[in-house]
């Protein structure tokens, strides 16, 4: 069987359940802006679908989802660059997925870490489309063909499944349809800590606000949460070896590294020895600069909801014209009926 030469191709998406913080946007958002360029099609997608595995209130899920838009946006991607909509408005993405939902088997859904993790001891309980919704992205991704695809080491398992549903799809019906995605894992900080426990990570439903800096902070309050995030009482190493067992040093190194694409080896040879007093100063400054614009701009977008919508609907026909001829592959590969008809 001839391997199959297919188009270099991103595909990623987040979820938009509200307050974007600091590590979606150094774990995606900065990486998706990076991605943009000539060599790679890049296709980002807001996963209504999958936020509905749990429930939400329909107001601020459409408010979640235009102001997700708002922060794509201003972080940096160009939708004339890149194709950006929001993945209900694409219906290939559940109809590819319940064909995936036949090809992926039960043992692999139940040793998702994430459902284990989510659903807990209730797990009857637990809708069933939280189960599935790994089905689901694998079919976001290979709907596009996606041959590369951005995640933080959270997601890792899931891009993994993504693999073995291609491969057993290819294998069942003897073709070399779907692409075997790579993950894309990179940067100093895919995975960003809480600034007030530096071994958990950064989240929306920490109860303390202080412990994440959200991407509609000003100015003001991102330099006071990073004055008072944790630390320790020592001075910052030189060498990254001197960072182990300091989890909130290490944590704020990440941050600043990130922000200033450096390596946490570059920050070190510049601050080794500096005390906290003297670096979070430093951070601070530097969070400003390029978080505060990102806040602003995200402030002005969502002040014109319907050039947010317009963005939206031009992005789902621009992913439609891809989605669209691969599921109808799909299809016919399956033995559908019909599915060749225009």
């Amino acid at each position: 069987m001839t391997e199959t030469q297919f188009t270099p191709r991103v595909f990623s998406g987040i979820q938009p359940s509200g307050n974007l913080h600091l590590g979606n946007y150094l774990g995606a958002l900065k990486r998706f802006v990076d991605m943009q360029g000539p060599d790679m099609e890049t296709v980002y997608c807001m996963v209504d679908l999958h936020a509905i595995t749990v429930w939400q209130d329909p107001k601020e899920l459409a408010h979640s989802t235009r102001e997700l838009c708002a922060g794509f946006i201003a972080a940096g991607i160009d939708p004339e660059r890149s194709i950006l909509f929001n993945q209900s408005q694409v219906p290939e993405h559940a109809q590819l997925a319940w064909v995936f939902n036949c090809v992926a088997r039960m043992g692999w859904m139940q040793r998702m870490t994430q459902w284990k993790d989510k659903a807990g001891k209730n797990q009857q309980n637990a809708s069933l489309g939280l189960f599935a919704y790994p089905s689901l992205m694998a079919a976001d991704i290979l709907t596009y063909h996606a041959t590369h695809v951005p995640v933080g080491d959270d997601q890792k398992q899931h891009l993994e499944l993504t693999r073995d549903i291609a491969i057993k799809f290819n294998k069942d019906f003897g073709v070399d349809f779907f692409p075997i995605t790579e993950p894309v894992i990179e940067g100093a900080a895919t995975r960003v800590m809480s600034l007030r426990d530096g071994s958990k990570k950064m989240s929306k439903s920490d109860p303390s606000d202080m412990s994440r800096i959200n991407m509609t902070d000003d100015a003001d309050t991102i330099a006071r949460k990073i004055r008072k995030a944790k630390t320790d009482p020592d001075a910052l190493p030189s060498e990254t070896g001197g960072l182990e067992d300091r989890p909130e040093a290490r944590n704020l190194v990440n941050i600043y590294a990130a922000l200033n694409d450096q390596t946490v080896e570059q920050v070190l040879a510049d601050v080794g020895g500096k005390q906290f007093g003297e670096f979070k100063p430093m951070l601070a400054e530097l969070a400003v600069a390029k978080l505060s614009p990102i806040s602003s701009e995200m402030a002005r977008l969502m002040g014109e909801e319907a050039e947010i919508d317009r963005i939206l609907a031009r992005g789902a026909e621009k992913a439609r014209a891809i989605a669209a001829p691969i599921l109808q592959q799909t299809y016919e590969i399956v033995g559908m009926v019909g599915a060749g008809k225009a």
